[in-house]
């Protein structure tokens, strides 16, 4: 059990989840999963202006997964569409003071859920189009 030790971070995060929660009138919606463990995370996004003004997760998975879905939330808010899609996983793992090495697959959901959400948000608004190279593969929805 000594290799599952989480930081005060990851605990706090995973005991007072932030931002838990559904947007029923989202502007975009991501789900994602892990064949690796079985989690699912889904990511709810209002966005003013082309910035993330509001976001929301729902989860289902380990005390990782929870704790990575609310931090991501926090990271993500208040970004334009652009650095949203440019946050990865590493930048989630980092901000919850790292993750043990076998639950490091928890994080990688966050920022896809992100994206995923985006490029939702994308398909829905075919008149928005965000700066080429700015975004981690492709900003094009699909």
């Amino acid at each position: 059990m000594s290799d599952l030790l989480y930081t005060e971070v990851v605990m706090d995060h995973f005991q007072n989840p932030r931002n838990v929660g559904v947007i029923d009138d989202a502007d975009g919606v991501g789900k994602e999963g892990s064949p690796v463990c079985g989690d699912l995370m889904e990511y709810y996004i209002k966005v003013e202006d082309g910035r993330i003004v509001d976001i929301k997760f729902r989860t289902f998975g380990c005390g990782a997964a929870v704790a990575s879905a609310s931090m991501g939330t926090l990271l993500a808010k208040g970004m334009t569409l652009e650095e949203a899609m440019e946050l990865t996983d590493g930048q989630v793992i980092q901000a919850l003071g790292g993750l043990p090495e076998v639950k490091t697959h928890c994080s990688n959901l966050a920022a896809t859920t992100l994206h995923t959400a985006i490029r939702d948000y994308l398909s829905r608004h075919p008149e928005v189009k965000l700066k080429a190279g700015e975004c981690q593969g492709s900003c094009e929805a699909g």
